[in-house]
């Protein structure tokens, strides 16, 4: 019997969904996990086993006993569990259009043209080590693994690049210039050390002496949630409310993270509102999903939680994560069909183990 198709699964309403997961989870046990990203819509991550931010999940997935881990994020986030997991576990994306843009921003090509570009220049294998964020395609991991470089989260940025400094005198950053440039900065190195990296035009638009006088090669990447929110937004905000506190993912840029009162990942933005004192006023400069959760999980303690960006601002191609897909694939596995398999080449996967075990390794 051939699998079901997703199309009729496109008319089910939102209540049939849930049934129909429910009715799914149960007949699964645990030969399932279920991951969902924080920035999910309310209707998708309530159905996970374990939430939190990608590397996270990706290791919680992996010491368990399920053979089939359902991510409930972007494509990168499955690459990674895919990566982490072990033999018998199978990885699948609900729906495969699920990318994330920042990491569309730096595929292989880029990178490797950039590589060229800068040996032109000076012995790049000697003197830069090249770190990509987590939000980057498996074979960006790999890249970093045969290069003697390394991965970082949001969260252990900073050690990444101390390690880095330690090894050569140089870093190439991407895909995403703000989180490279906020963990620098907070290191101590200055803007003036730093220089963008502009993958459109030749040599990244840099000259021989900028590029030789750089610490810093940040890729002209960003996230295009994180890039809505503004200075302006937090002074404009802080006129009417003067005792609110300010915190930002670092994927923010430099003026908004500088204007913060607190900065850095997911879990410590979750961690730092959850744990402050009751009555306190937080305008937080992260995806609108969460925000509107930490706004529900806290009111009660008399926390209010606002959103930065005046305008809609919630993660597009992880919205494309809905209770219809999530059906669909754990439907299909009841009857025995695996359908959105993410599985990354195993050359590619041992390279990019190999950046990532770096990253583990200097991670406090």
């Amino acid at each position: 019997m051939s699998a079901q198709a997703i199309q009729p699964y496109t008319l089910l309403d939102d209540e049939d969904c849930e049934q129909r997961i429910l009715a799914a989870r149960e007949t699964l046990g645990e030969s399932l996990v279920i991951l969902g990203h924080h920035y999910q819509r309310d209707e998708v991550f309530r159905h996970a086993d374990f939430t939190g931010d990608s590397l996270k999940l990706s290791r919680q997935a992996a010491s368990s006993k399920a053979q089939y881990i359902v991510f409930c994020g972007v494509h990168f986030m499955a690459e990674v569990a895919d990566i982490l997991s072990r033999p018998d576990q199978i990885a699948i994306l609900p729906d495969v259009s699920a990318g994330c843009s920042m990491a569309d921003m730096a595929d292989l090509s880029r990178v490797e043209q950039a590589w060229q570009e800068l040996s032109s220049v000076l012995d790049a294998d000697e003197t830069i080590t090249p770190v990509t964020y987590i939000n980057s395609a498996a074979n960006l991991k790999a890249f970093c693994g045969a290069h003697g470089g390394i991965v970082c989260t949001s969260t252990n940025a900073p050690h990444v690049l101390d390690w880095c400094f330690q090894q050569r005198e140089k870093v190439l950053f991407f895909p995403d210039q703000h989180l490279g440039r906020n963990t620098a900065f907070t290191m101590g190195i200055p803007l003036e050390d730093m220089v963008v990296w502009d993958f459109d035009q030749p040599m990244g638009g840099l000259s021989v002496t900028q590029i030789k006088a750089a610490k810093m090669i940040l890729w002209k990447g960003f996230c295009s949630v994180h890039q809505m929110f503004k200075a302006e937004q937090i002074d404009q905000f802080k006129a009417k409310f003067p005792e609110t506190r300010v915190i930002a993912h670092p994927e923010s840029a430099f003026e908004v993270c500088q204007k913060s009162d607190y900065v850095g990942s997911t879990e410590y933005i979750i961690q730092t509102i959850a744990n402050a004192e009751a009555g306190t006023r937080w305008l937080v400069a992260t995806e609108l999903n969460l925000v509107n959760r930490l706004h529900e999980q806290f009111k009660h303690e008399g926390k209010n939680v606002h959103f930065m960006s005046p305008d809609v601002c919630m993660c597009s191609t992880m919205f494309r994560i809905d209770p219809q897909h999530l059906a669909w694939v754990l439907e299909n596995l009841v009857d025995g069909h695996v359908v959105n398999q993410i599985r990354v080449p195993e050359q590619v996967a041992n390279q990019a183990r190999t950046a990532l075990a770096r990253m583990l390794d200097v991670s406090p």
